[in-house]
């Protein structure tokens, strides 16, 4: 019998992320069992990349939860209503958020400082390296203009990036364009958020799986989990400025779905035998958004009913048994 292959992939979306770790949450809890104990890849982008970063260096899916409900307004700098309840803190939280939405125009939006404070409470002084699972994390290298995958040491071509830190590495994949500015890495190397290329990574994480570890004869099972998604009503005969206001959106959802039909295709997913599993709740425009921080607890209670939904799926085909623990290549280092 051909040997079954476990896929986690993780959408980028900012403290949306906060839904998909409250999905892993709430299966982690009802199962009983360690999420990172039964996936053999977990490929993450953006915050789907800091998720991917604690699951690899041990944190519970709880103590996640808590990094976005703790550190989420912090990182983007907001007068929280739940801190500051009434019309006082609705006002200013309104005036705040208007200055930084005037700010973005010519500058980011935030500071990641707050980002990195945030990750180094939570990281320490951790690298990719020390990951107990294989991890795949995008980036997008802004000097080189190409794409800047980090991984493990899951092949042994792959000699450089183990040593790069935990903080680096989910600064680089979560410095979105216009809300934070490009990280500069320890090399110099100036990289930008991974959503711009593969901000729903399981095509990615596919990929790696057939193409780079060679898992050629062994069935792979897909895990991919969104951050929302709004209904787009595409105009089909507008110009340059009846699509600007929906190009972000447009952009997103083609990539994704361009993702989705990769990681399908080389899953060998059909309707008969399903192999890739899909959750992303389809909201209102509007409703949530990437730094939208009094929205956390809601975006929680998204996150449980979707895991309500799947649990019955996911004990059949994740989380029957565990998947056999990752050995990193050993790399041997020039003098």
């Amino acid at each position: 019998m051909n040997r079954k292959r476990r896929i986690l992939a993780l959408d980028g979306g900012g403290i949306k992320g906060v839904l998909a770790a409250a999905f892993l949450e709430t299966v982690e809890e009802a199962a009983g069992k360690r999420i990172a104990e039964h996936f053999d890849i977990v490929a993450g982008t953006s915050t789907g990349g800091i998720i991917a970063l604690g699951l690899g260096l041990g944190m519970s899916t709880r103590e996640i939860v808590q990094f976005y409900v703790n550190d989420g307004p912090r990182i983007f700098d907001q007068v929280s209503p739940l801190d500051r309840p009434g019309a006082m803190g609705r006002m200013l939280a309104s005036l705040k958020g208007a200055g930084r939405q005037a700010r973005q125009i010519g500058l980011p939006k935030y500071d990641s400082a707050g980002l990195r404070q945030a990750l180094e409470r939570a990281f320490r002084s951790a690298r990719l390296g020390d990951s107990r699972i294989r991890l795949v994390i995008p980036a997008y290298h802004a000097d080189k203009e190409d794409v800047y995958v980090f991984k493990t040491r899951h092949h042994e071509r792959l000699q450089l990036d183990w040593r790069e830190s935990a903080v680096d590495v989910a600064l680089a994949t979560a410095a979105a364009p216009t809300y934070f500015a490009a990280h500069q890495m320890p090399s110099g190397a100036p990289l930008i958020d991974g959503g711009i290329w593969a901000n729903n990574p399981s095509g990615l994480a596919a990929v790696e799986a057939r193409g780079v570890l060679g898992w050629t004869n062994d069935d792979l099972y897909i895990l991919s989990l969104g951050c929302t998604e709004e209904a787009i009503d595409i105009p089909t005969d507008a110009g340059y400025s009846g699509l600007l206001r929906k190009s972000t959106a447009l952009f997103m959802q083609g990539q994704s779905r361009a993702s989705t039909g990769t990681a399908m295709l080389l899953s060998g997913h059909s309707e008969a035998d399903p192999r890739y599993f899909r959750y992303q709740p389809q909201v209102a425009a509007g409703k949530f958004s990437l730094d939208r921080v009094d929205m956390i607890n809601r975006l929680r209670g998204l996150g449980q009913a979707c895991a309500r939904e799947a649990l019955p799926m996911l004990e059949k085909r994740f989380l029957y048994e565990k998947v056999e623990p990752f050995n990193p290549v050993s790399v041997t280092l020039a003098a």
